[in-house]
C-alpha cells in the first residue's frame, strides 16, 4: 500500500505502508523451540496461549489468507498450506481446524520484551479534482522523470564513493571503477542517509554527480514542475500530506468520481513523525498527536504548516489503480482486507503469513485478539512486535486509524516445519 505505503499512529505516523521493496523470505525447516537473532526472538507457542482463539471469526481471516496465497503459493514452503486453504470448507470450525492443523505458532519478543507499538491505518477519501481549478490546487505527483534509483546491496556498504551510469526506467548503473567517463557519474554516500534497512539509493543527476533526490520542503516549493507526471489535484495539502502517509486513497472529484491512488515510489529520503516533532517542540502532549491532534494544530497555526510537515522529507509518489473493489494494494501485492490485514517489518515477520495480534481497541481497554494477515509494510514499522492494523476506508475508518496506539503482543504463524528467519 503504506505501503506502501504506507499507517498511522498518535506519535509515528507511518511513511508509505505500502512500499515496492518484497525481500525473500529466508526459512530454515529446522525445529528448535526457540530462535534468536539477538534482538528478536521467537518461542514455540501453542494455539491455547491465544487469547480468544477459538472465538475468532475464522472466515474473515480466511478470506484475507487466501487473498495473499495469490502470491505465496509461488513459493514452495507455502504451496501445501495455500492448496490445503482452497480445499476448506466455509464453516468457521473447519477453518479453524485448518488453521491448527498447518500452523505452527511462534510468540515474537523483541529486545526481551513481549509488547510492542501497534498502531493503525486506513485508505482515506481524498477531495479534489482531476484538473487544477480554484478549489483543487495541490498535484499529486506520478513517478519524477528525473528520479533515479540505485541498488545498494550489503557488499557496497563502507565504499564512500561510486561511479554509476543511467540504464533507462529510473535506473542507474553501478560500474566497477573509479573515475567517471562522460555520461557516468560520482556517487557520495555521505550525501545519502543510509541505515540497515537502504535496500537502495534514491537521487538526481546534478552536474557530474548523482545526488539524493528532492525533499518534500523543496517539492512543496515547486521542484518538480515539468519533471513528473501530476494524477490530479487535491484540495488541502495537510490532507494531501496524510494521504502519502496512508499510501494509498482514493481522490472523489465534486460530481461523484473517484480514482484509486496506490504507492508507485518514494523520494528516498527517510520518514520523521510531525506527532514527535509537535510533542519535543512542547506544541502537543503525547494524547494529542493523533491525525485528528495535527490536523487541527495545522488549522490553528497556518503560518507553521510547511515548517512543520517540511520536518519529515519523505515523499511518497503514486500511480492510478484499477477501481476494481476490494481493499488496496499492500506490499504483498494483493488487495489488504478492512480489519484483517496489518503491516510488519518484514526482517521479522514472513510477508504473508498469518499474525496474532493481542491488543486493545483505541482509548479503550477493550481486548482485540484477532487473527489477520502480514500484507503490508512500511517506513515506520521497525521492529519484531511492531504491527500497523489496517482499518479500511474513508472518514469513520481514519477515526479510529489516528487515534490507535496501543501496547500488543504478536504471534507468528508459519507453515509447521517451518522456523522464523530473521533477514539481515
Amino acid at each position: 500500500m503504506k505501503k506502501i505505503i504506507a499507517g498511522l499512529s498518535c506519535i509515528c505516523l507511518l511513511a508509505a505502508c505500502g512500499t515496492s521493496q518484497k525481500p525473500e523470505d529466508k526459512i530454515s525447516t529446522t525445529t528448535p523451540t526457540e530462535h534468536s537473532n539477538d534482538q528478536v526472538t521467537y518461542r514455540q507457542a501453542s494455539f491455547n496461549d491465544l487469547p480468544d482463539w477459538s472465538s475468532q471469526n475464522f472466515q474473515q481471516s480466511m478470506q484475507s489468507f487466501l487473498q495473499g496465497c495469490l502470491k505465496l503459493q509461488n513459493k514452495q514452503e507455502w504451496l501445501a498450506v495455500c492448496q490445503a486453504a482452497q480445499r476448506v470448507g466455509t464453516e468457521n470450525k473447519q477453518i479453524k481446524t485448518f488453521f491448527e492443523q498447518n500452523f505452527a505458532v511462534w510468540q515474537v519478543k523483541d529486545n526481551n520484551k513481549q509488547e510492542g507499538m501497534i498502531t493503525g491505518y486506513y485508505e482515506p477519501a481524498l477531495k479534489g479534482a482531476l484538473s487544477q481549478n480554484e478549489f483543487a490546487r495541490y498535484p499529486i505527483y506520478g513517478v519524477p522523470n528525473d528520479l533515479l534509483i540505485l541498488d545498494y546491496p550489503a557488499s557496497l556498504r563502507g565504499k564512500p564513493q561510486l561511479i554509476v551510469r543511467p540504464i533507462g526506467n529510473n535506473r542507474v548503473q553501478l560500474l566497477d571503477k573509479e573515475q567517471p567517463a562522460m555520461g557516468e557519474y560520482i556517487v557520495d554516500i555521505s550525501t545519502f542517509v543510509v541505515d540497515e534497512r537502504t535496500k537502495a539509493l534514491k537521487g538526481r543527476i546534478e552536474g557530474n554527480r548523482f545526488v539524493p533526490y528532492y525533499t518534500r520542503a523543496e517539492i512543496d516549493q515547486g521542484a518538480l514542475k515539468g519533471k513528473a507526471p501530476i494524477l490530479g489535484y487535491a484540495n488541502d495539502p495537510v490532507e494531501l500530506f496524510f494521504l502519502q502517509i496512508q499510501g494509498s486513497g482514493r481522490l472523489m472529484t465534486r460530481d461523484g468520481q473517484y480514482i484509486r491512488l496506490g504507492y508507485a515510489e518514494q523520494n528516498g529520503h527517510a520518514y520523521t513523525s510531525v506527532g514527535t516533532y509537535l510533542i519535543r517542540q512542547g506544541e502537543l502532549t503525547s494524547g494529542q498527536a493523533s491525525m485528528q491532534g495535527i490536523k487541527a494544530w495545522v488549522q490553528l497555526n497556518p503560518n507553521r504548516q510547511n515548517e512543520v510537515l517540511g520536518i519529515n522529507k519523505s515523499y511518497v509518489f503514486f500511480r492510478i489503480l484499477p477501481n476494481t473493489g476490494g481493499g488496496p494494494i499492500g506490499a504483498l501485492n494483493v488487495p489488504l482486507t478492512d480489519g484483517y490485514s496489518g503491516a510488519v517489518d518484514p526482517r521479522y515477520i514472513t510477508l504473508g503469513s498469518p499474525l496474532f495480534l493481542s491488543t486493545t481497541y483505541p482509548s479503550s481497554q477493550r481486548p482485540l485478539n484477532r487473527l489477520i494477515m502480514a500484507q503490508d509494510t512500511g517506513g515506520a514499522i521497525r521492529g519484531g512486535i511492531r504491527v500497523d492494523f489496517f482499518w479500511g476506508f474513508g472518514d469513520e475508518a481514519g477515526e479510529i486509524a489516528g487515534k490507535m496506539k496501543q501496547q500488543g503482543r504478536v504471534w507468528t504463524l508459519l507453515p509447521k516445519g517451518i522456523t522464523p528467519q530473521p533477514k539481515k
